[in-house]
């Protein structure tokens, strides 16, 4: 289970709250101190309990809700990663709490828990080969190295 949202969207937009109905996908609540937060399904609630939790990943300016088993490595997180941030599992670098975490740990293992966050990052070595790639295929004018240009 994904769920996706971009870092620009700060409004409502088309989500627009109506006394306790709502009109997009997101469902809200009044809080007794007089929050309106947003309600939580009772799927998501119940989550948990079939061995599995719910991680906020953050990837730029974007988020992804991933649904996956407590007891999974972070090497296949990348995996599931790899289908909605189109990073391949090798160009990503996943922190939680401040650490790199290497593939062969377990999300359980190391705390990681329902609703906690967790960030992704692309590999910098792997993003400057991909631009020296592209560097080494042109010259210092812009054209491709095979075709030389005549002044």
């Amino acid at each position: 289970m994904f769920r996706s949202s971009g870092g620009n969207s700060s409004s409502n937009g088309d989500k627009e709250y109506n006394g306790g109905t709502n009109t997009g996908e997101i469902k809200w609540e009044l809080r007794p101190g007089g929050m309106l937060v947003q309600k939580r399904d009772i799927d998501d609630q119940n989550v948990e309990k079939e061995g599995c939790i719910v991680v906020r990943v953050a990837n730029g300016s974007q988020w992804h809700d991933i649904t996956i088993q407590a007891t999974s490595t972070f090497g296949e997180m990348k995996m599931l990663l790899s289908l909605v941030t189109g990073l391949k599992p090798k160009e990503q670098r996943v922190l939680f709490k401040g650490k790199e975490r290497e593939d062969i740990e377990h999300l359980h293992m190391v705390g990681v828990g329902d609703r906690d966050k967790i960030v992704v990052l692309e590999d910098p070595a792997i993003k400057e080969k991909k631009q020296h790639g592209l560097l080494a295929t042109t010259n210092e004018n812009g054209a491709p190295n095979n075709h030389p240009i005549s002044v």
